[in-house]
């Protein structure tokens, strides 16, 4: 068994992971910190565990734990490792944005297990991807693995409410949110530098606009994109590529029926579908946002850092009714 600890245990994300852990078969939770709940018990805040954890937030940290997961805000991170150190065997798996763009400065490596998975498994520090990124790179990375994006992407993104955090504001209310519908930082949402960068690395001349329009849904979780560029070749050469792509993916398929979410919402899958009109490819992608796009990818990259099995913990069942 190894030792985990979780800062910033008190949301969305800290919630799963601690959902997650309390059923992997390698995992003891050693501490959950939380600058706002030390001394309550974990399940008076997460409450689909009550009666599954005796846990207690902590003020303070164990320092010599074997894995640690940041969960705090965005630019937090930084500040958090800035004023504490933890142990030369600890590894570190951040899901803020504050390390996904890789610099001089750190050593962290970017977390998107289908194409990191190699240096994901020598790594100690992991920057793990955001959930809109997850879900748009895996269905476009495989045409620029192959040098195969030659023109403009078009991207439609639909994001429940959780993608906002467990912080109030405005558009998060339930009044605002109930049968309603919005888009927001259209064409300049933080997530397009990761993906841009991550469409960089594996095929270097490319030089096309990535257009990007994220939405929010009046749903809790789940996260439907399609994306689409002009592509030369025929339908059946795409799922070729797609398959071959992903044929040791443990939780990336290609499929045919049409998608939904409710075939991944609680699940660390990420279900895609191709289609073809005319010059143009068509790629829908869904994911849980709170998983795939979060905390169930952290325990991937963990399982896959320590070398456990990589689905261990995570052979999770769709919430399909």
């Amino acid at each position: 068994m190894i030792e985990a600890g979780i800062i910033g245990g008190a949301g969305y994300t800290a919630g799963e992971l601690i959902r997650i852990l309390l059923r992997h078969p390698e995992v003891n939770i050693n501490f959950v910190y939380s600058t706002s709940q030390p001394g309550k018990p974990v399940a008076a805040v997460h409450q689909d565990l009550v009666g599954e954890t005796d846990l207690q937030f902590s003020g303070e940290i164990n320092k010599e734990i074997d894995v640690v997961f940041l969960c705090l805000g965005h630019g937090n991170s930084v500040k958090f490792l800035s004023e504490n150190q933890f142990s030369e065997k600890t590894k570190i798996v951040d899901l803020s944005t504050d390390y996904r763009m890789a610099t001089k400065e750190h050593s962290f490596v970017y977390g998107l297990p289908e194409f990191k998975k190699e240096a994901i498994k020598k790594a100690n520090f992991i920057a793990n991807p955001g959930c809109f990124a997850t879900a748009i790179s895996l269905a476009i990375l495989p045409l620029a693995n192959a040098n195969l994006l030659k023109d403009e992407l078009h991207i439609n993104a639909v994001t429940g409410a959780t993608g906002a955090g467990t912080s109030l504001s405005e558009t998060t209310h339930f009044t605002w949110r109930d049968n309603n519908f919005s888009a927001y930082k259209a064409f300049e949402h933080q997530h397009l530098n990761e993906i841009g960068q991550s469409l960089k690395l594996l095929q270097p001349d490319f030089s096309t606009e990535v257009n990007f329009i994220p939405n929010r849904g009046n749903f809790s979780r789940g996260i439907h994109a399609t994306a689409y560029t002009k592509f030369s070749g025929s339908l059946e050469e795409s799922k070729e590529l797609y398959r071959e792509t992903y044929k040791d993916a443990a939780f990336t398929f290609v499929v045919e029926d049409q998608l939904h979410l409710k075939q991944v919402v609680n699940t660390n899958k990420c279900l895609l579908k191709l289609q073809k009109f005319g010059n143009k490819l068509l790629i829908t992608s869904i994911i849980d946002n709170l998983l795939k796009g979060a905390s169930g990818q952290a325990v991937q990259n963990m399982n896959l850092m320590f070398g456990f099995e990589e689905t261990a913990g995570l052979n999770l069942k769709a919430n399909y009714f």
